[in-house]
């Protein structure tokens, strides 16, 4: 089986297969067959920016089986996205939508939707190979930004893993370190919470996707 097919098949935590499979399903999706299976990366392998989110969300990627897709952290990333030029389209609502990444790959610290968006390291660990594999397939790899501090923490755990020297990074919004040849990024994860409660603003957040595009061009 190729990578993408290993992730939907993996039956590695049985707490996060117990939660997904028992959670009843909001009214809203009520005509929803659920997706309720490990979320694999999408996107461009071959481009040179690598985005990395934290988890699918129960009703976005669980549900429509595609990362970043039908949720109100989607709405706003994808939206933003489009504007910096990355996307053919400024929405993401289900695998049929016609969605394009330009020059990018977008992928999960971990692959399934975990209680209260709260992984345990434990599962972190267990979806570390498949993360592993998405990142050591980029060949063309010159720019990795991470969505929030569990996805900055992951990628630095990859480096360490890798025995890929890093200086003393630490997670900050519209922050970034050289990384040899590439460049880490980091932002805020764009939660309803930090978008709701202006900690993560969108004119501010598409100009830093902009600089990031500027880089990956240059």
């Amino acid at each position: 089986m190729d990578l993408e097919e290993n992730i939907i098949n993996c039956k590695k935590c049985e707490r996060l297969i117990k939660y997904r499979n028992s959670r009843s399903i909001p009214s809203r999706y009520s005509s929803w067959t659920y997706w309720n299976r490990p979320v694999p990366g999408y996107g461009d392998i071959n481009g040179r920016l690598l985005i990395i989110g934290l988890a699918p969300a129960f009703s976005g990627g669980n549900r429509t089986g595609r990362i970043f897709t039908g949720d109100k952290s989607s709405d706003f990333l994808i939206s933003s996205l489009y504007e910096a030029g990355f996307t053919n389209i400024p929405i993401s609502e289900n695998k049929d939508d016609g969605l394009i990444y330009y020059n990018m790959y977008i992928t999960l610290a971990l692959k399934c939707a975990p209680p209260d968006n709260v992984p345990l390291k434990e599962e972190l660990e267990n979806c570390s190979p498949f993360f592993r594999q998405e990142i050591n397939g980029m060949s063309n790899l010159k720019a990795i930004l991470v969505l929030g501090k569990i996805a900055f923490d992951s990628f630095i755990s990859y480096l360490d893993n890798a025995d890929i020297k890093h200086g003393k990074f630490k997670f900050g919004n519209k922050t970034f370190y050289e990384l040899g040849d590439k460049r880490l990024y980091c932002s805020y994860h764009p939660s309803p919470r930090n978008v709701n409660t202006g900690i993560l603003k969108k004119a501010d957040f598409t100009d830093f996707l902009k600089e990031i595009k500027k880089y990956i061009e240059q």
